[in-house]
């Protein structure tokens, strides 16, 4: 039999022109309810509290961070290094006064995509650290955890792991698929952390910034909604026993 007239021709076709698997309607109404800039809440859970960062945390803030000797409650460091011991592998820090890194508070607010919390002490409730969600995208239903700094009194503590737990709770209930994390590639302590919380190695970004004059190249981790209740359950145990973070 002749072939019709009217055949469409055979195009190449190797990939198949796949596309990903449909985003579950439920799932796609979240986008309309998520602001660009995160919404400013408190959250608890047992003793572990955040609270969005206000101008009146900064002389707390800079009294833990600037290297002079600190005791909250039963735990004591001496006078330390603050570059070594917080600000090496972030844009800024350390700050000469509580008024610079209040003006450091001004810039994290005045981004768009950002919320900015503060965590505190269960112990004393003082100001210990800073955890912002940022790089916020509704539209594609992911965020990230970064700006993340704890006090050296507090390192060891488990405070970070908490904290995380509680804001990856709060954010898969909001509905987000991704949350990101990164961290300078040569940061070892915030590569160790993201993996004990729970998050997966994704890869290096080879000079993804310029840093203080020196290149930067970022470690990207992620942790998605599918994954969260297992991650929470671990976490959930590690947080029950003695935690180095």
């Amino acid at each position: 039999m002749a072939a019709s007239a009217h055949a469409q021709p055979t195009l190449p076709n190797p990939n198949g022109f796949a596309i990903g698997a449909p985003v579950p309607p439920a799932q796609l109404a979240r986008i309309a309810d998520l602001p660009v800039k995160p919404t400013s809440i408190s959250l608890r859970r047992g003793e572990v509290s955040l609270t969005p960062t206000i101008l009146a945390h900064a002389p707390a803030l800079h009294a833990v961070s600037n290297g002079d000797a600190i005791t909250l409650g039963h735990r004591h460091i001496p006078a330390y290094d603050p570059d070594t011991w917080i600000w090496r592998y972030l844009r800024y820090g350390p700050f000469a006064d509580a008024d610079a890194l209040a003006e450091y508070l001004v810039w994290l607010d005045n981004h768009p995509d950002l919320r900015a919390f503060t965590l505190f002490d269960p112990a004393t409730d003082h100001p210990v650290g800073v955890m912002a969600i940022m790089a916020n995208s509704p539209a594609h239903l992911k965020v990230e955890l970064g700006h993340i700094w704890v006090a050296p009194v507090m390192q060891g503590s488990g405070l970070i792991y908490a904290a995380a737990s509680l804001l990856l709770e709060h954010l898969f209930g909001l509905g987000y698929r991704r949350v990101e994390w990164k961290c300078d590639a040569l940061n070892t302590r915030s590569r160790r952390t993201a993996l004990g919380i729970g998050f997966s190695f994704e890869g290096i970004q080879e000079y993804h910034m310029i840093v203080r004059g020196h290149n930067r190249d970022t470690a990207w981790f992620r942790l998605l909604d599918h994954e969260w209740p297992d991650r929470r359950a671990r976490l959930d145990a590690r947080l029950g026993g003695t935690v180095q973070a």
